[in-house]
């Protein structure tokens, strides 16, 4: 769990490398006795790997974070919409973005006082697979990037 940085208003975000149901539970217990606010979530599940974690996942969002924002992660061969509907099926009240820079836009956007934006499953990776092409793409560089914006 590393600390990208806040608003102006006081609302921390944070990147980590969860992508495993275990440790997505792990990091939002880990935040909400520190959270006076929202846990908002923003993560997806990738592509040609264990289908059977994704409404896991789905279920352990719903349940631990307040927010919900359900994007792409490296979706691969795989049809993206399609992992987040096997997401969003064990996720009530779950919201879809499937591009994952507009994800992160949007949950910085919406942070509140107190409250601790969790980007979850690639962590210190620097790439978005696609298909069979690896494209540059940071969730601490977006992260980053739309805390400027919204701190003008």
């Amino acid at each position: 769990l590393d600390l990208v940085g806040h608003t102006k208003d006081g609302a921390q975000a944070y990147v980590d490398y969860a992508h495993k149901p275990e440790a997505l539970q792990n990091v939002l217990e880990s935040v909400r006795p520190f959270t006076t606010g929202r846990i908002v979530l923003v993560f997806g599940c990738g592509g040609d790997r264990d289908a059977g974690k994704r409404p896991i996942m789905g279920e352990i969002a719903a349940r631990l974070a307040d927010v919900v924002i359900v994007t792409d992660d490296n979706p691969r061969s795989e049809e993206p919409a399609s992992i987040r509907r096997q997401i969003m099926a064990a996720a009530p009240g779950a919201e879809e973005v499937g591009d994952r820079r507009e994800a992160i836009r949007t949950a910085v956007s919406r942070l509140r006082g107190g409250d601790t934006l969790i980007v979850a499953g690639k962590g210190h990776e620097t790439g978005q697979t696609v298909g069979t092409e690896t494209r540059h793409f940071s969730d601490r560089e977006e992260i980053a990037s739309a805390l400027q914006e919204v701190s003008v």
